[in-house]
């Protein structure tokens, strides 16, 4: 790296991200190139590290940022809804650097060559020590995905991370997918591995009965002589995009009404700052930082989007910072505030890209890893084809990797048509690697993962579709649940997304024949959140896509070919980028 920290921090601006140009990073050692992004200046009395939504990832993974996040209504073209170059010109990171490889699509599989994996819980526990030594007092914070989405945490209801959580030193935690453990599982972890460790939040978690508060809907922890108090918001729709049974005895939602009363409360009770740890989705917490009034901070999760620059909401009580850290393991967010008068005065926001190669994986933490996945690496390693094309999940239409598991449903399941859930969740593989077990249960390790086949409706995919859309699109954010739209395989349709509720999906086709409203079609699917889907004998989704992949001809799986819908609506648009 040719820049000095004192260039370099000029060249990143406040709350900016900067790049290593790919010549640069070429020619600088690793320990060279961690000291120019990683050696950032501390600022003010009290600081918070950030993870969010790893979904389980234990060891440095690939993971492509999405081409497509289309923002509607006032979320047109604004953060988290940009793109491409689109956010790296929001963010003031140059292109063809680490950060614009850690943050965008652009060039992803070159990229991903050149500057290696991301995340991982070693490289990611010797920047949080890095970051800690530098801020005395910091805490570490996390919004919440993390027993959930690998095989090991499917294999050890979650055990493996509750481990890996304690070792990294996390101080406070909330939750979404924790909560498809079930009910018991999650209260067994905090009452027993997280007791005087780990405090788990959320203030919008009470029973059905009585109404009672199930967790602490905030702690309060003093930084540098700073009272601070952090408020927890769990998923507040985990009883609607998860099955209802696993949460049976418990109720969700925003409850604003609710959450402005505890901050409330806090600040009587002394606190200079108040932070929300979030698993809303970010377009969520911009709206509630805008009704919500006192709140400092909002550290959000849930929506995977790794946000370089923080956003400043303004409200009745002053203003808000909004910030939300992405996924996999990929990111850190710090936050450092200055607090003058017993009240927040200025603050310094970075979100750092952690990178596998320019951090030495810390040692204790690389020998837990191993020592819970020894059992296990034999079906990890588990080679079951290789692919010939970049395999990824994420964006609002379909994914390569998606269309693989859409393929083999169509296939094996001798269907019509197949339809996959937009989780956001899921690691990238690059052109010409093996598909590994790992990798599999990378993409569909949950608790209900059963494959089903049903005979639909023309007249209910299409309300399948309409709901879906509403959920991704709806102007209201409040209305919003996180998540992309269902992956569709067989079926061809368009797609309006500005449209109204109900309206937005036209032109469904199978075969090129307009779909029937009154016709009956055979449907491949996956992770039904019925009850009754656990007692009825479904194969898991993982056998019957290792099923497929074991007749492919030479093992080798050929570039998939996604099926999106025509999009009749919301374009141009800063978050779409055609590839």
């Amino acid at each position: 790296m040719n820049l000095s920290k004192r260039e370099f921090i000029q060249v990143m601006g406040a709350g900016t991200m900067a790049g290593l140009a790919m010549g640069q990073y070429a020619q600088a050692s690793a320990p060279t190139a961690a000291n120019g992004l990683y050696d950032i200046p501390a600022f003010g009395q009290v600081s918070f590290l950030h993870m969010t939504d790893c979904h389980a990832q234990l060891k440095p993974v690939h993971f492509r940022e999405p081409h497509i996040n289309l923002g509607v209504g006032a979320m047109q073209d604004h953060l988290p809804h940009l793109v491409g170059m689109h956010l790296l010109q929001a963010a003031r990171v140059r292109p063809d650097t680490a950060q614009a490889h850690a943050l965008t699509h652009l060039n992803f599989a070159t990229a991903a060559k050149r500057f290696g994996k991301v995340g991982g819980f070693a490289h990611l526990a010797t920047l949080v020590k890095r970051m800690k030594a530098s801020r005395p007092g910091a805490l570490l914070l996390d919004g919440g995905d993390t027993w959930q989405g690998s095989g090991t945490s499917l294999w050890t209801h979650g055990q493996d991370m509750v481990e890996a959580c304690k070792l990294l030193g996390v101080d406070i935690m909330t939750g979404h997918w924790e909560f498809t453990l079930g009910m018991d599982r999650v209260k067994e972890i905090i009452e027993k591995d997280f007791a005087g460790q780990i405090d788990f939040v959320a203030q919008n978690v009470k029973t059905t009965d009585f109404g009672d508060p199930v967790f602490k809907p905030y702690v309060f922890r003093e930084i540098n002589g700073v009272r601070c108090a952090i408020i927890g918001q769990a998923f507040p729709y985990t009883p609607i995009a998860n099955p209802r049974y696993m949460v049976a005895d418990w109720t969700f939602g925003i409850q604003d009404e609710n959450m402005q009363a505890m901050v409330d409360e806090t600040r009587g009770k002394g606190a200079q700052v108040v932070v929300l740890l979030s698993h809303n989705g970010m377009d969520v917490d911009l709206k509630m930082a805008s009704r919500v009034r006192g709140i400092d901070a909002i550290l959000g999760g849930h929506t995977h989007d790794g946000m370089p620059v923080a956003t400043l909401v303004s409200n009745p009580g002053g203003k808000t910072i909004v910030t939300n850290a992405g996924s996999n393991g990929k990111f850190l967010g710090v936050l450092d505030l200055e607090v003058k008068d017993k009240k927040v005065s200025d603050f310094r926001y970075k979100l750092l890209p952690v990178f596998s190669n320019m951090l030495p994986a810390d040692q204790a933490m690389d020998a837990l890893i191993t020592k819970v996945r020894a059992p296990y690496e034999a079906q990890l390693s588990e080679k079951l084809g290789v692919s010939e094309g970049l395999l990824y999940r994420r964006g609002n239409f379909n994914g390569t990797g998606d269309q693989l598991l859409i393929d083999a449903l169509l296939d094996v399941q001798n269907a019509e048509i197949a339809l996959s859930p937009g989780f956001r969740w899921g690691t990238t593989l690059l052109p010409g690697q093996a598909i590994t077990r790992e990798w599999l249960m990378d993409m569909t390790a949950t608790t209900y993962s059963y494959a089903t086949v049903t005979q639909m409706s023309g007249q209910a995919l299409k309300t399948i579709l309409e709901d879906v859309a509403d959920n991704l699109f709806n102007p209201d954010p409040y209305y919003q649940q996180g998540g992309d739209m269902v992956r569709v395989g067989g079926l061809t349709y368009s797609c309006n997304p500005l449209a109204r509720m109900g309206s937005r999906i036209g032109d469904m086709r199978l075969k090129g024949r307009l779909i029937e409203s009154g016709k009956t079609y055979k449907v491949a699917g996956w992770a039904p959140v019925a009850e009754e889907a656990r007692h009825q004998g479904h194969p898991k989704v993982w056998d019957v896509v290792a099923q497929w992949l074991g007749h492919q001809p030479g093992g080798r799986v050929p570039a998939r070919t996604l099926n999106t819908p025509k999009l009749t609506g919301a374009l141009p648009n800063k978050g779409y980028v055609p590839v």
